[in-house]
């Protein structure tokens, strides 16, 4: 069995659309302003952004888990962007579609913050 890297992603409600119906496999394009798909290394930093910057003006934010093939991740270096739990992986958005065809098992909620949408 492949060696797995567990990453964590803060998203907004609109992007976590686009992930249910991709059935939690797979994570949209980026957008033109978005070079990079940045997923973290820890749940802390992803809970802290989720937080401070996806919930805001009533809206939710979440912190997502998923598991990639170790041996895709290990192209990228860890970026320290801030304090010494603030580490994630850069990946150009024009390699998105193969970090997606690397995800093994689904993309996980694994908290939200703010308000949770009501329906589904």
């Amino acid at each position: 069995m492949a060696e797995l890297t567990l990453l964590y992603r803060p998203t907004g409600p609109e992007e976590l659309e686009l992930v249910a119906a991709s059935g939690y496999r797979r994570w949209p394009p980026r957008l033109a302003e978005q070079p990079i798909f940045y997923p973290v290394t820890n749940e802390r930093y992803a809970a802290e952004i989720a937080e401070r910057w996806n919930a805001k003006d009533g809206r939710p934010g979440f912190v997502t888990r998923f598991s990639v093939r170790t041996v895709f991740m290990d192209r990228y270096e860890v970026q320290q962007v801030g304090a010494s739990h603030h580490t994630e992986w850069w990946v150009p958005a024009e390699e998105l579609e193969e970090l997606n065809d690397n995800i093994v098992g689904q993309i996980e909620v694994v908290a939200t913050f703010g308000t949770t949408p009501t329906g589904g």
